[in-house]
């Protein structure tokens, strides 16, 4: 399976509560709901549609999982959203139990030796492994060097500061734009892949 990750993010590189004010106000962050403006049913809905048509399974971190999870379910009979709720679900969490994961087909990796497990997954025939959100669990994978591709929805505002999905390690970490494609409301969907090349 591929390792794919979608995140909305902005100019300065911040993904933190994309989708409202209540979502993650680690630090303080008061942009909650920041992308709303920038949102493109056609471009970037038709992007979050085509990533979940490859999907054979969705992973998530803890927040980002009781998120999708208080949202999804009690929308069936959407097409997007049967499709969110019929997916097999990895929840990477230290504290949560299986008890927990009431949202249809989830498992829980337990956060040690989750990338072990993470990377067994990777290993086996199928489908995206597809990820949303999850900042600190995407930030994880690629520094170990487990992520297939990176779609960033980059939207045209910056929040300055937030959590961000990528290494502050000093690595170097080639990529590939393999497509872009701007929407009317000046966001862009970036597609990134490994380049390949040193790390260091």
């Amino acid at each position: 399976m591929r390792i794919v990750v979608t995140e909305f993010i902005s100019l300065d590189g911040v993904v933190q509560a994309p989708g409202g004010p209540e979502e993650d106000t680690d630090g303080g962050f008061a942009h909650g709901g920041w992308s709303h403006p920038y949102f493109d049913p056609e471009v970037l809905g038709g992007a979050f549609d085509a990533g979940l048509r490859n999907a054979d399974a969705l992973l998530f971190g803890r927040r980002t999982f009781l998120t999708m999870a208080a949202a999804w379910p009690g929308r069936a009979g959407d097409p997007f959203a049967d499709r969110m709720n019929s997916l097999k679900k990895y929840v990477v969490s230290g504290t949560l139990s299986e008890a927990d994961l009431t949202w249809n087909n989830s498992e829980l990796i337990p956060a040690e030796g989750a990338l072990d497990r993470i990377r067994e997954l990777r290993d086996t025939e199928g489908g995206d492994l597809a990820m949303m959100g999850s900042p600190t669990l995407v930030r994880a994978l690629i520094a170990a060097g487990l992520v297939d591709e990176l779609q960033l929805v980059v939207m045209p505002v910056l929040l300055g500061g937030g959590k961000s999905i990528f290494p502050a390690d000093g690595g170097k970490r080639p990529l590939e734009l393999v497509s872009t494609t701007t929407a009317k409301t000046g966001a862009q969907v970036c597609v990134f892949r490994p380049a390949g090349g040193d790390e260091g």
